[in-house]
């Protein structure tokens, strides 16, 4: 009772804190001092900073819709990214590991648009890590003049990258390679009594820097640690679940959030820029913006993914209540983030030897990109946290049975698509997906027939769109057997979702036996004929009081299949007395239902530029929580 007492008050305090959306209004200072046509930092140069930024930016179009994130994001690649595929400014054979990070928007690109040369850009990058110079081991070098060297930023700028390509590209054999990387810094770098890791490792030990027994370098740097930390929760995110190494990789997370918990300021919840110092010239130390917001960043996420322990989430709040005390600042009419070290390194010319004094000597600065970029990742895990208990522990599955299409992906091999998780371009629900996330639901795909075991850990079932013969040659029609268990499934307090068609695009025949279970129909009668881009033909209203749609004025919605509703079934949304939206109760359970997909990307990422008042985001917002506030069953 206690514990559950602490996680309530926190959730209230976070609810309190994250009124002021500091992620949009740092966004904004980024685009009054960088234009919104050119990179971020450096005017000419292919910088692993900008896409650090621009991440935060994927994060604010996730979360909010505003189309203007995206396209922030696409102009400033696109600066760099030739027709052809090549990268302006970039040199394979520099053999930087930093020049990698910016792949990471490169592939969120040619995953939303499928334009070639993001594909053929990605490709260059990842050709550079195939010859890329390494340890005897098998760890990437720093950089070709770095020799012998890994370096704990190299895992952020390289890792995630290469693991979302493995995934795409169906590398399996590379997730031994991107968890070794981090398997082998920690080995190396981890100092065993703090548990903190060093800057650096130099395999040769012939780096002055180097201790001459272990290679390391001699301070912790915070912000290392924090590329390091955070390069582990992105590249989890394309690990495969069943991966033997998947487990060594949140081992080593713990195992570092422990570290730097101890080494947090318990008054004001930041981190020193150079840790678990008290050596001479210490009360030159300071705290660092960047490395704060990137421990608040892998710690949030860590939890909410499931990484870390809930208990954990204290560390991050009181974190990021440091860093906007502390470094945000409104000043002159844009939004400041102060207290970030513009650069730390080892070796080079001039020679950076890693003493104290050393990293006391760089200079720290107001609105680096760095800071910003780890500031804007931080806020957006902080800005979510509020919502996370709408959803937590339940489980949303999308089916990949009913509907099943399939073909040739990125990688060559026929993959699920049309209405997936995963899909990014227009006909995906990957945006849906990540509003129940950020209501704390974990989504899944069910790619099997349904059963009472494989809904059992289910709280929201959707089924979308189920094939007919056009779609697939083989289709998995809804079955009697199918319709007794999803509706006894519904009975204990599931939440089945019905997304249907046109009859033209849909197999209404055998899906109606499951939704006649309920009262619905869906009918070959088609409304809402958009006629190219006449959109107010698709304009639905859901009117006030919906008990759906409770914030969500004007929807668009387009080829509709019409329902007959009859009990227990009743008609919630209508359009020229044709029910077009349906809510039936069923035992403990309710059933959602409308004739159409809708909720997929291109009508809800807002690159589909519909009139602005349409709500589209927001309705799909309105109908997440709703399905996770009304499921019953975790």
């Amino acid at each position: 009772m206690k514990k559950l007492t602490t996680i309530v008050l926190l959730f209230i305090a976070l609810q309190s804190s994250a009124q002021t959306m500091w992620s949009e209004k740092v966004a904004a200072t980024v685009d009054k001092i960088w234009p919104d046509s050119l990179p971020i930092g450096s005017r000419t140069k292919w910088s692993y900073d900008m896409g650090v930024v621009l991440k935060g930016f994927e994060s604010l179009w996730m979360r909010t819709g505003n189309v203007a994130y995206y396209n922030s994001i696409k102009n400033r690649m696109d600066y760099f990214v030739q027709n052809d595929g090549s990268i302006k400014g970039y040199e394979l054979e520099e053999y930087n590991i930093d020049h990698v990070n910016n792949g990471k928007l490169v592939l969120m690109l040619y995953r939303i648009t499928g334009a070639e040369k993001y594909k053929k850009a990605a490709m260059h990058l990842r050709d550079q890590l195939r010859t890329h110079p390494r340890t005897n081991e098998g760890g990437f070098w720093h950089k070709k003049i770095y020799t012998n060297q890994m370096w704990l930023d190299g895992l952020y700028m390289g890792a995630p990258f290469y693991a979302e390509y493995a995934m795409l590209f169906h590398e399996d054999t590379a997730f031994n390679d991107i968890a070794n990387q981090f398997i082998w810094m920690e080995k190396h770098a981890r100092d065993p009594k703090t548990g903190l890791l060093y800057h650096a490792w130099d395999e040769s030990k012939q780096q002055q820097w180097a201790n001459k027994t272990t290679g390391t370098s001699p301070h912790f740097w915070a912000r290392a640690m924090g590329w390091y930390a955070d390069a582990l929760v992105d590249a989890l995110d394309y690990f495969p679940a069943d991966h033997p190494k998947r487990k060594d990789l949140i081992a080593i997370l713990n195992r570092l959030v422990n570290a730097i918990e101890k080494q947090q300021d318990p008054s004001t919840g930041l981190w020193y820029d150079v840790m678990n110092y008290n050596g001479p010239g210490k009360e030159k130390n300071y705290f660092e913006a960047s490395a704060s917001s990137q421990f608040v960043y892998a710690v949030a996420k860590g939890v909410r993914k499931g990484y870390l322990p809930a208990a954990k989430l204290a560390i991050a709040k009181k974190g990021y209540d440091g860093i906007v005390k502390r470094f945000i600042k409104e000043e002159n009419g844009q939004t400041n983030l102060h207290g970030t070290v513009k650069v730390s390194g080892l070796g080079g010319k001039p020679y950076r030897d890693g003493s104290f004094a050393y990293y006391m000597s760089e200079d720290v600065i107001v609105n680096d990109a760095k800071g910003v970029g780890a500031f804007l990742l931080a806020a957006g895990e902080m800005e979510q946290l509020p919502t996370q208990h709408i959803g937590k522990g339940k489980t949303v599955l999308l089916d990949r049975w009913f509907n099943s299409e399939k073909k040739k992906d990125a990688g060559d091999q026929m993959s699920y698509w049309h209405y997936t998780w995963e899909e990014r371009s227009h006909s995906g629900y990957y945006t849906w997906g990540t509003i129940f996330e950020r209501y704390g639901a974990t989504i899944k795909s069910l790619d099997v027939a349904p059963t009472a075991s494989n809904l059992s850990k289910a709280s929201v079932y959707i089924i979308v769109d189920p094939d007919h013969v056009r779609d697939n040659p083989n289709p998995n029609y809804v079955t009697a057997t199918d319709v007794t268990t999803i509706s006894n499934w519904v009975k204990a307090g599931g939440v089945l979702i019905l997304l249907a068609n046109d009859s033209n695009n849909c197999d209404l025949k055998h899906f109606n036996l499951l939704a006649n279970k309920f009262g619905i129909t869906f009918t070959d009668n088609s409304l809402n004929m958009v006629k190219n881009d006449n959109y107010v033909q698709g304009e639905v209203l859901p009117g006030a009081n919906n008990p759906v749609f409770k914030t969500t004025k004007k929807m668009f919605l387009k080829e509709i299949s019409e329902l007959k509703v009859k009990a227990p079934a009743t008609t919630i949304v209508t359009k020229e007395n044709a029910a077009i939206i349906a809510v039936a109760k069923y035992g403990k359970g309710t059933v959602f239902a409308v004739g159409d997909p809708w909720i997929y990307n291109e009508y809800i990422d807002n690159r589909k530029l519909l009139p602005a008042d349409f709500e589209n985001y927001k309705a799909a917002e309105d109908l997440a929580k709703w399905l996770l506030q009304t499921a019953t069953k975790k």
